[in-house]
């Protein structure tokens, strides 16, 4: 079965557009007929970076842990396409491998700004002009954010925040704007297969895949949904 959506006249502003996950939510939403507003501290031209800005996807570099900043991007995406409907927080990342009292506070900190804080600066900044628009927010938080583990304890505390500030946007929200979030576990993008090479990757989440699931919570057809921490991690 192939699921379409029509966005059409419509503004998604994606954070971490240049990642893996953040251009593939980017070329979905503009593959469904949006003005997209990818957002990210690496331009696209960068060596990392994954995205191609071309018709219909236009680049903001705006560093999304700093507030200034965050104000700054969301005012000029309104000054150019008068108005915003929907925001995607995909910026994120991943850093592990020691206990807690191993942890560097510099890694906590890290985390922290990148998973959370930048989540919690688009939402805030966004949420006058979603409210405008009846808009919705996506935020990506993960499967680990579910339960302790072993190594990347500060990692999946700062997912968890991601989970809890989606319920309190839903909330706070009720009837203006719908925050809902998504939870994937390993996507399988180029980083992972080589950080995993003796991994079982067909069993790894596409970002592709990830991104329709974004596209949904975003369109009509989940209109009744507020507030859910939506699990896409496949078989993994």
């Amino acid at each position: 079965m192939n699921v379409t959506f029509d966005f059409t006249d419509s503004v998604a502003l994606v954070t971490g557009a240049s990642g893996a996950l953040g251009s593939a939510v980017c070329e979905a939403f503009a593959d469904a007929g949006a003005t997209v507003a990818a957002a990210d501290v690496v331009e696209p031209d960068d060596d990392d970076a994954l995205l191609d800005a071309d018709e219909g996807i236009h680049f903001y570099q705006g560093d999304f842990t700093d507030e200034a900043d965050v104000e700054r991007v969301v005012s000029e995406i309104v000054s150019d396409h008068g108005r915003l409907d929907y925001l995607a927080n995909v910026a994120g990342t991943w850093k592990g491998g020691t206990p807690i009292e191993k942890t560097e506070v510099d890694t906590f900190d890290f985390l922290f700004d990148v998973n959370l804080k930048t989540m919690f600066l688009a939402s805030k900044h966004a949420l006058p002009h979603l409210r405008e628009e009846s808009g919705a927010i996506v935020s990506v938080s993960a499967r680990s954010s579910l339960e302790g583990g072993e190594g990347d304890g500060p990692y999946r505390a700062s997912k968890a925040g991601v989970r809890l500030l989606t319920e309190t946007l839903a909330e706070e929200n009720s009837g203006e704007v719908r925050a809902n979030a998504v939870m994937p576990s390993v996507i399988d993008t180029p980083a992972n297969r080589e950080m995993m090479p003796d991994s079982d990757h067909d069993k790894w989440v596409e970002p592709s895949e990830i991104a329709a699931v974004i596209l949904f919570l975003c369109s009509d057809a989940a209109g009744v949904t507020s507030g859910a921490a939506v699990p896409v991690y496949g078989e993994a």
